[in-house]
């Protein structure tokens, strides 16, 4: 088992540049099946939930070209096929495994997912993908824990309001409704960055999708979609992750290959704190820094401040002069990494829905547990400023999302490494 150690306290001072965004990449992959043409996708980040997806693909008769993946690079390929069984062994490693029951159930008329896993930060549910895909027509079953659907005649295109805005059901509805007959029209759709860059590469592929308002979009159904080539936006949440690293413990720490647009929403809470922060074209400048005033957060879907990014902030609160308040309008469980931060001197308290976070004067070194993706790097944020060495167990949650990032830090100055 590796785990991650970091001896704490030395500055940050260099550059980093961030990787393309695995929630962007992971449904535009999955967007494969609605061609027969190959897909190519560059700046892929080469993460363990990028490489699941491919095996997950792979079983449905998918051609997955990895071999330039240590570039950022994939290249897919479906040849339809007998296979429309999204099997659990593969299914349960990653919740976005569910990305493939709109696409497949649009070009074969059938599929057989299993209920997904991932990391256990809330309930998550599927209903909401399943209702959405019955309303184009689809009947659903629920059998040994899979999702079996069938739509005989094809799907058809209608009027669809999600009941509540769910970016993993968005990005269901608008693949399958691609190639409905018809024209659909879906509101309350999320509109993330990342759904965004799916319509985006759709289009590429001569799919027809025009937004009509702020969270409503109209699609046009059509026979066959084609190949295309396409560029992978940045991880809004890494460039995020490490701007919040240099506010905390940098000499100069520049962030590199952003999409300012994508991060303005948090930028903007963080120049109101009169943070030593700058931005020029797609980078972004940061400096240690103290937060003079208490902040009250509330996490809410986009353009509202992101849930993925509520742990990282929540060490920065620590920092600061005075008492915090996050409150988690999301997932119901997100907050399992309180207990491991206040092992390392933290004063947090949680009351339902809401963290209370009180000023600490520092961090210091600790055995500490990951317990999901976003969990585990603010714990090394924690452990970068920490006194001592802080040990960081289960980092298979971090390679699920942060590509090479000792290596990022490493050569920033952080005294940091994965050992066995």
């Amino acid at each position: 088992m590796e785990k991650i150690i970091i001896n704490g306290g030395l500055s940050l001072n260099g550059s980093i540049h961030i990787s393309g965004s695995k929630n962007a990449a992971l449904p535009i992959m999955a967007s494969c099946i609605l061609t027969d043409d190959e897909l190519q996708l560059s700046n892929v980040p080469n993460l363990n939930d990028i490489l699941t997806m491919s095996k997950v693909l792979s079983s449905l008769g998918v051609k997955v070209n990895e071999e330039d993946i240590s570039d950022n690079k994939i290249t897919l390929q479906y040849f339809d096929s007998s296979k429309s069984i999204a099997e659990y062994d593969l299914v349960r490693k990653m919740r976005a495994s569910i990305l493939v029951l709109g696409p497949l159930l649009a070009r074969k008329r059938e599929a057989t997912v299993s209920l997904p896993g991932g990391c256990a930060i809330g309930a998550r549910p599927v209903d909401i993908h399943i209702n959405a895909l019955q309303n184009l027509g689809a009947e659903f079953t629920l059998d040994q824990g899979y999702i079996k659907c069938k739509a005989s005649k094809g799907l058809v295109g209608c009027r669809i309001e999600l009941p509540k805005i769910s970016v993993g059901a968005s990005e269901s509805i608008i693949m399958a409704a691609t190639l409905a007959q018809g024209e659909s029209e879906i509101k309350n759709i999320a509109i993330e960055p990342e759904v965004i860059d799916l319509i985006d590469c759709l289009k590429l592929m001569g799919a027809t999708i025009e937004m009509n308002g702020e969270r409503t979009i109209m699609i046009q159904g059509v026979d066959q979609l084609h190949g295309a080539s396409h560029v992978i936006i940045p991880d809004r949440i890494e460039t995020l992750t490490y701007t919040i690293a240099g506010l905390m413990n940098a000499e100069n720490l520049l962030i590199k290959g952003i999409n300012v647009k994508h991060v303005k929403n948090v930028l903007d809470i963080l120049h109101k704190l009169n943070l030593d922060l700058s931005v020029v074209d797609n980078e972004i400048s940061t400096k240690k820094s103290f937060i003079e005033e208490g902040l009250e957060i509330d996490t809410c879907e986009y353009p509202g401040f992101p849930t993925d990014l509520q742990a990282q902030i929540m060490v920065l609160m620590s920092l600061g002069k005075k008492k915090s308040v996050i409150r988690e309008n999301i997932f119901e469980n997100r907050f399992m990494h309180v207990p491991e931060l206040n092992r390392m001197g933290a004063n947090i308290e949680i009351s339902g829905a809401k963290a209370i976070i009180h000023p600490c004067e520092n961090f210091f070194g600790a055995q500490v547990m990951a317990t999901d993706l976003r969990a585990s790097v603010s714990l090394v944020l924690a452990g970068l400023v920490a006194k001592g060495e802080t040990q960081l167990n289960r980092i298979y949650h971090l390679d699920r999302g942060y590509e090479r990032i000792e290596r990022k830090l490493q050569t920033c100055g952080a005294d940091i490494k994965r050992v066995q």
